[in-house]
């Protein structure tokens, strides 16, 4: 298993570098992420959140009882084609324990990826697995989802995770 980096760590703030070919060595990274998001109850993980800076992430939004659609996959050099709608979402992220906010996405996304096999797919997500890639598809680019909040949301959501994490190391 991988360790979860967490903000303020200087990787979730830096672009990603593309996956050039995807060999042994990325399909053992792509299975080490796998199991790192499953150990860890989450959804969706970008590589630079285990500091491997590569453009590579997993989602799997099939374990969520909502009734949402599900999405599960290896999304490597992902590149967002196009973006419908709007929809409010309290996101989580496993680089900032603890700490729920609301983001605005879009609703609907069209993008295109090379996936596990090396096969480029076309996809259209929406809901939850939109969400999904938006967060994880922002990792990939040095953007967290404290960075979509205004002054005082960002500002307040900041501050409830630096006492949570006092908190942790006080414990």
């Amino acid at each position: 298993m991988l360790e979860i980096v967490t903000f303020p760590n200087d990787i979730l703030k830096r672009k990603t570098n593309p996956v050039k070919k995807v060999d042994a060595e990325i399909k053992e990274i792509i299975s080490q992420m796998k199991e790192t998001m499953y150990k860890n109850d989450g959804i969706g993980l970008a590589a630079n959140q285990v500091n491997i800076p590569l453009s590579i992430m997993v989602i799997d939004t099939t374990s969520r009882e909502e009734e949402h659609e599900k999405f599960q996959g290896v999304l490597i050099n992902p590149t967002l084609v196009e973006k419908a709608g709007e929809i409010k979402f309290k996101e989580g992220c496993l680089s900032f324990p603890g700490l729920q906010v609301e983001v605005l996405r879009a609703k609907e996304v069209i993008i295109k990826a090379v996936n596990e096999f090396e096969e480029e797919v076309m996809l259209h997500l929406r809901e939850l697995p939109a969400i999904v890639f938006q967060h994880e598809f922002d990792h990939l680019n040095g953007i967290t989802f404290l960075d979509r909040l205004g002054g005082l949301k960002k500002r307040l959501a900041l501050e409830k995770y630096n006492k949570s994490l006092k908190e942790k190391v006080g414990a």
